[in-house]
C-alpha cells in the first residue's frame, strides 16, 4: 500500500479572497471533519495557479464532497462540472453560479452559461479565470463489482485537448465505509480515513497536432483510466482487474461486496 500523510490544509492567494467558497466551507468542513479524515500520499499537490482539470475515480455518492475538500485542502478551490439542471435549483443554483460551478448538457459536453451555447465557452472561461475544474471521466457511478474503474468517456479527455488544460488523474478510497455504493444513508461513526493519491498531469504531447479524432479521444481516455487506476491500485495495496468493466461489454447486480 502506498504510504499516506497527515498535513495541513494549505492556504493559497485563490483561498484568502473572498468568495462563495467560504460560505461552502463554513457550512460543510466543520461537520465533514467530524466524520472523516484525510490522509494524502507525499507526492499530492495541485498547481498553486493557473486552470487544470482533475480526473477522479467514483463510487459513492458522496465522493463530490469528498473531492471538494481534498481540493481546497490542497490550496485550490473546488468548481465541478455539473448537471445544468441543478442551476435552475433555487438556493443551490445561486451557490453554484457564485462559486463557479460549469454547467453541462446531458451528452456530457461543457456548455457555457451564455445563451450562445458554445461548447468551448466553458473552457475558454476555466483558462481566464485561471480556474481548476473537477470532471468524473466515467461520468457515474462505477459498476466494477469491486470498486475498480470502468471504461472512461470522453468528456475531460476531449476538453484538456482541445483547449490545452493539463489534465490530472487521482484516485480517493474510503467513502464507501462513510456511504456505500447505492445506499441511501450517511455511516458517520466511527470516523472515517479518505486516502488520496493525485498524479501528474497526463502527458498528452504525443497528440498535439493531431486532429482530436474519436481514435485518438479513446486512446487518450483509455491512458488516463490506467492513471487512475495505477494511482488507486496504490492506495489499496492490490492488483486491478487485467480487464476494465465495461458496461456494454457486461452485466452485474447493482451491489457489491463493499
Amino acid at each position: 500500500m502506498t504510504d499516506t500523510v497527515k498535513f495541513r490544509s494549505r492556504l493559497s492567494p485563490e483561498k484568502r479572497r473572498p468568495s462563495a467558497f467560504w460560505v461552502l466551507a463554513l457550512m460543510i468542513l466543520p461537520f465533514w471533519s467530524l466524520m472523516v479524515r484525510y490522509r494524502f500520499t507525499p507526492q499530492s499537490k495541485l498547481p498553486e495557479r493557473g486552470p487544470f482539470i482533475l480526473a477522479p475515480n467514483h463510487y459513492s455518492e458522496v465522493d463530490p464532497i469528498a473531492v471538494g475538500a481534498a481540493v481546497w485542502h490542497l490550496g485550490r478551490l473546488p468548481r465541478f462540472m455539473a448537471k445544468a439542471s441543478l442551476f435552475k435549483v433555487p438556493v443551490l443554483g445561486w451557490l453554484m453560479r457564485a462559486s463557479g460551478q460549469v454547467p453541462v448538457q446531458r451528452d456530457g459536453v461543457a456548455r457555457s452559461a451564455s445563451r450562445d451555447g458554445n461548447p468551448m465557452s466553458a473552457a475558454s472561461q476555466i483558462i481566464e479565470r485561471q480556474d481548476g475544474v473537477i470532471v468524473y471521466p466515467e461520468g457515474t457511478l462505477t459498476r466494477d463489482p469491486d470498486l475498480w474503474p470502468m471504461r472512461g468517456k470522453s468528456g475531460a479527455v476531449r476538453l484538456a485537448l482541445e483547449a490545452g488544460i493539463p489534465l490530472i488523474p487521482v484516485a480517493h478510497w474510503g467513502t464507501h465505509r462513510l456511504m456505500p455504493r447505492y445506499a441511501k444513508r450517511l455511516h458517520p461513526f466511527p470516523r472515517k480515513t479518505i486516502e488520496v493519491a493525485i498524479g501528474e498531469p497526463l502527458d498528452l504531447s504525443r497528440y498535439a497536432g493531431k486532429p482530436v479524432d474519436q481514435r485518438t479521444i479513446n486512446e487518450a481516455t483509455r491512458e488516463l483510466m490506467d492513471a487512475i487506476t495505477a494511482l488507486l491500485a496504490g492506495l489499496r495495496g492490490e492488483q486491478p482487474p487485467a480487464e476494465r468493466w465495461d458496461p456494454s461489454k457486461h452485466q452485474q447486480s447493482e451491489t457489491g461486496r463493499f
